[in-house]
């Protein structure tokens, strides 16, 4: 990770972000809370801050510069366009660039702790489903290169965990 530039989405209060310069990278953070921003610059000060929507990039970010974009947990419950937000993914990649984006399973929107289904996975309360994320990555020009499913969550360790039911993913794509 030593020298490598990447794009952070959606840093929150910088935890992840300063793991990310700990292993020597050179990073670029956005978040659409200001609040968030501020946390995240006490955290970890020598990262470039950029007030951003995941999913309508600033041009700024979309020059093709970054080895890696990462995007962690939360992200998936406010993204109404997977494509638009893969587009931008894939404008700020440089070529052979990854992408790497861990966040809990869209299933777990729909199901409670008792694995009672509690919603429409496929309604429009939820976030996008796997099929959806993942065809909006492709259509961008991404190419998948793995797809887990876990059924436990480290993003969000109050949910209920099973065995049975997929909790996190982790899908990583790269720019041709």
């Amino acid at each position: 990770m030593a020298g490598k530039h990447v794009l952070h989405l959606q840093c929150g209060t910088g935890q992840a972000t300063a793991e990310l310069v700990a292993l020597g990278a050179l990073v670029t953070a956005t978040d659409l809370s200001n609040e968030a921003i501020e946390a995240a610059r006490l955290r970890a000060p020598d990262v470039a801050y950029v007030h951003a929507d995941v999913q309508a990039l600033p041009i700024e970010l979309r020059r093709a510069r970054f080895d890696l974009v990462y995007a962690g947990g939360g992200i998936l419950e406010n993204l109404d366009d997977a494509a638009a937000w893969a587009r931008g993914i894939v404008s700020a990649l440089r070529p052979e660039g990854e992408l790497l984006f861990h966040d809990h399973h869209p299933l777990s929107w729909s199901i409670d702790d008792s694995l009672h289904w509690r919603g429409d996975y496929f309604g429009a309360e939820t976030p996008p489903g796997l099929g959806r994320l993942v065809t909006g990555v492709i259509e961008a020009g991404l190419v998948v290169q793995a797809l887990e499913e876990f059924p436990s969550s480290t993003l969000y360790p109050w949910l209920h965990q099973t065995p049975h039911v997929p909790r996190e993913f982790l899908l990583i794509a790269g720019k041709p």
